[in-house]
């Protein structure tokens, strides 16, 4: 029997769960994902740090659930630029924040590596552009050789 190869459309946004958010005051959550695992579109593994910038609405991140998800992507065959766009929107429709901002720093793959970035506070991505720090934003940038 052959087993169904698992691509981008079977990733599942019901995993993320969100929880209500404890305060009405503005504030920042910042949150690292240091063991993305995926499979290339070559069916080949990719791994990734993923780093979360989320301001909350009324809503925030339940982390065990988030955690379960990027566990989920481990047998889905997707490339990277597909997968952070994948990811934010889910994030987005998920939790609906003030603002979310995802970068993802892809491991080297053929000695080459990649740096992917999203704000929704882009006029590109329906945002304001009101925050302007993300023009200057300094993520960090690490390659694991």
């Amino acid at each position: 029997m052959t087993e169904k190869i698992k691509t981008y459309k079977d990733i599942d946004k019901t995993i993320l769960k969100a929880l209500p958010n404890p305060s009405e005051q503005a504030y920042e959550i910042k949150i690292k994902i240091p063991e993305c695992t995926f499979l290339g579109v070559k069916n080949q593994p990719d791994f990734a740090t993923i780093y979360i910038t989320f301001y909350p609405g009324k809503k925030i991140i339940e982390l065990k659930s988030l955690k379960f998800y990027i566990c989920h992507l481990r047998d889905i065959v997707v490339s990277y630029e597909r997968l952070i766009n994948i990811i934010y929107e889910h994030m987005m429709e998920v939790y609906e924040p003030e603002r979310l901002r995802i970068v993802m720093i892809c491991n080297p793959r053929g000695g080459i590596s990649s740096k992917l970035t999203i704000d929704s506070d882009w006029k590109e991505r329906g945002g304001e552009e009101k925050y302007r720090d993300w023009p200057v934003h300094d993520d960090v940038w690490e390659v694991v050789i």
